[in-house]
Formats: structure tokens, sequence, C-alpha cells
């Protein structure tokens, strides 16, 4: 058994400090500007991070890393995550790095690359970085004299990045009073900033970061405080970004949550409507809720389900050329905006979609009725926990629900990625004979799993 893969499914993730240290950082500063450049003569790397106090020990050592190997390092400073793939795909980069652990609490980092086209990296590229880590860079260059690459700082990326965002909004959206939460992250600058120039009436909370204070009770992972300041302000949309603004959640002017599955059926309706919603198709996990089957069924919209993972959900994308997709937490993508989830567009589009309907975001919301769903989890061990596919007698437990359900109901059967667990998912229109049939089969796996 050999260590543990270095890239998890968003980059490099750890505490700072102890787990992402100066040196891994120095060394994946190395490793990814050599792999990520092959070939080319004087290669930039922009790189840019979130308003965590570990980010800029990082930076400097990251930036030592693509030095020693002769490539520039470009800092542009503290952005969101989908601002660094937008740069490097359009301002000619060979490569972008985000210094970032996005939703994590502050005490954690992570440091994720973007190639040229502004891409998260396929694993075989990660491989290749990852294996001159683990060699500790033994076959890299080290250059010397004037072959030595340089840092310099990029004054100018964030009022790009802003043009590019306000370009998007073909609505006029000066009419509406929005409460931006910034989870004191990345958009806490930018955000305030774009909805104001585009001429709304802002009122910006959590967007005072300190280095320690990011996701801290705020942002796309609590709701709360947001609903709060809508109703009390009287806003029309509150909108909620995490740490490094690749997602985006919402509430409607009364204080309820309008989720990710929401705003993408909001969203894939508006575009509908402006023949933009290529191949009519939104591009989800199989997490999402059933409530948004069905509606996507009643509103003729094809809905493609894919593996759990924002990675999976742009590989169909690509593959097929659809130009939405995302999950329930607020992680969206608009392909013909960006190449990654970008919470600042999805910000922008879904006000756009509230004005283009001249109607209230609670109204817009009544798109899908979010169904009850109910999760068991089942304890087995570790080796066996793949096995439940294999059993005959649990595969045809779950077709018989299935069957029943008719398409008024669903089960995910899914072993966990980190715990020794078999998760049980049912969702259903009625709550009660969902529980009983995920808990009856919990214990037909545990029984014949143990």
């Amino acid at each position: 058994m050999g260590m543990a893969r270095l890239f998890g499914t968003d980059g490099v993730r750890g505490v700072a400090g102890t787990e992402l240290t100066c040196e891994l950082a120095y060394e994946l500063g190395r490793a990814g500007a050599a792999v990520l450049t092959e070939g080319t003569h004087r290669p930039t790397i922009l790189v840019g991070r979130d308003t965590r106090i570990s980010g800029t020990m990082l930076e400097s050592a990251l930036a030592a890393g693509i030095c020693s190997v002769g490539a520039a390092a470009v800092l542009v400073g503290v952005i969101p995550t989908p601002g660094i793939a937008w740069l490097t795909r359009t301002a000619g980069a060979d490569a972008g790095v985000v210094i970032s652990a996005s939703h994590n609490p502050m005490e954690f980092n992570g440091i994720k690359f973007f190639n040229r086209e502004g891409y998260k990296l396929p694993d075989a590229v990660e491989d290749a970085i990852e294996a001159h880590v683990r060699a500790g860079g033994a076959g890299l260059p080290r250059m010397q004299g004037a072959d030595v690459g340089t840092v310099t700082v990029m004054d100018n990326a964030a009022a790009l990045y802003m043009e590019h965002l306000r370009s998007l909004v073909r609505e006029d959206i000066s009419r509406y009073k929005v409460v931006l939460d910034c989870a004191n992250g990345a958009a806490s600058a930018i955000a305030p900033q774009v909805f104001a120039q585009l001429g709304c009436d802002v009122t910006a909370i959590c967007n005072q970061p300190d280095g320690c204070n990011i996701n801290r009770d705020c942002g796309s992972t609590h709701m709360e405080g947001l609903a709060k300041a809508v109703v009390e302000h009287g806003a029309d949309i509150g909108l909620a970004f995490d740490g490094d603004a690749d997602r985006l959640l919402a509430v409607d002017e009364k204080g309820n949550l309008v989720d990710g599955d929401k705003i993408m059926l909001i969203c894939a309706q508006d575009l509908r409507r402006q023949g933009r919603l290529k191949q009519d198709t939104v591009v989800t996990t199989v997490m999402s809720n059933l409530g948004m089957t069905l509606a996507a069924k009643e509103l003729g919209i094809q809905l493609a389900r894919t593996a759990v993972g924002d990675r999976y959900v742009l590989e169909y994308m690509m593959e097929h050329g659809c130009s939405l997709g995302g999950e329930q937490s607020g992680h969206i993508i608009f392909l013909d905006d960006n190449t990654t989830g970008d919470g600042l567009c999805t910000a922008l589009r879904l006000t756009a979609c509230v004005a283009a309907s001249g109607e209230p975001l609670s109204r817009l919301a009544e798109i899908m009725e979010v169904l009850p769903q109910v999760l068991v989890n089942v304890r087995v061990d570790n080796a066996k926990k793949n096995g439940w596919e294999k059993d005959p007698v649990i595969v045809q437990a779950i077709a018989e629900v299935t069957a029943r359900y008719d398409g008024r109901g669903t089960v995910l059967v899914r072993a966990s990625g980190t715990e020794p667990l078999v998760r049980v998912m049912m969702e259903g229109t009625d709550r009660e004979a969902i529980a009983r049939d995920a808990e009856m089969l919990g214990n037909l796996i545990k029984t014949r799993l143990n």
C-alpha cells in the first residue's frame, strides 16, 4: 500500500503549515510549472488565493518553486477561483494556480492547478506532478543566471474579471435590492462592486476578511444570517458565496433557501427562452432531488445525471456539448461563460432571471418542489462495503422497491468514499413510506454483508 494520493478531487488540501507545508508548496510549484509548461520558452503561471491567513505564506513558497525551474510567477492576489480559471485562459498564461480550501475552515488551505484552457487537470497530469513531488523534484531543472524565473504582480486582474462578469448581464437589474454574503472570502471586494456597478442597491455582509473569519458561520454553508438580513432589509434577493466563490446559494425575498437544484432549473428555463440551453439539457449528479427530475420532465428539459463531483459534471458537459450543469451545493457551471463553477456568474444570472420574469424570486423558486429525502447509513466492514452490488438478494430488493414507486420515488445506494459505510438514500413524495423502505433496505444490507 503506497502513500495516499496527494491530489484529492479538488487539488491538494490540508492544514496549512503542518500538512500543506511550505516545503510541499515549493515542490508543487516546481513540479507543476515543469509539467504544465513543457516546451514553452519562458512560461507564465498565474497565482491567485483566497483570504486565508496562510495564503501569502504558501503563495511565496509556491512562487519560489515556479521560479526555480525557470517559469515566471504572476501574483494576482485575492480573487475567486473561477477568476483564475478565466484569466489563465484569456490572458494567454500557460497555467493557473489557486491557493484556497474553498468552503473548509480557515486552518485548511489547498493548491489547485488549471491548465492553459482554464480547466482542472486530468488525473494523468496530476499523477505526473505528484510523481515529481514524491521524487523530491530529482529530475527537475534548477535554473541559474539569466534563466531564473521572476515574480511579478498583476494589479488589474480583478478589474478584468469584473468587466467580464458585467458583460454577462443582458437584463437591467438596477431596480433590485440585493444582500450579498461574501463568506469573508475571495468575493468580499469583488461581488459588492460588480452589483453596484450594475446599479443594484447593495448590502454586503461578511465582507470584512481578517484572514481567520473565512466561512466562519457565514457563506453558502451557513445561510441563516443571510436569510435574516434579507428580511430585515426588505431585499429582493440574497446571494451567498463560499470562501473561494465557486459556489452560490440564494434566498428569496421571504428568506427561504433557493438551492442549487432550483437555481439550475430557473436558469435553464431562462436560457431556453433565449435559445441558449444547448441540447435542452441540464447536467446534474445522482444526488439532485427527485423533485428536480419531475419538474424537468414537466418543463420538457432533459436531465443528465453523473456520479457525484463537479469534475464528472464538467466531463459530461464537454463530451456532450451541454451549456449548464452543477450540483445542489451551488457549484454551477455555465460553460459558455467560464470553465468551472462560478458563484458570481451564477449570482448575476439568477438576478437577471428575476429581472426577465418580473416575478419575485419566491415565485420562480416554485419551479420545483423539493421532495423529502431520507438517508440511512449502514456500518459495514471497509473491505465489504462495495459487495452490495454483487449480492443478488440486495440487487433484487432495490429493483423491487424502485419498481413499486414507478418514478415517484428513487433509491440510491452507494459506498462511502471515506468511511466504512454503505449509504442508502431514498426520496419520494411520501416521507413515511420512503423512511420505512430505506430502513428495510439498510437492514437487509447489514444482514447480508456482515
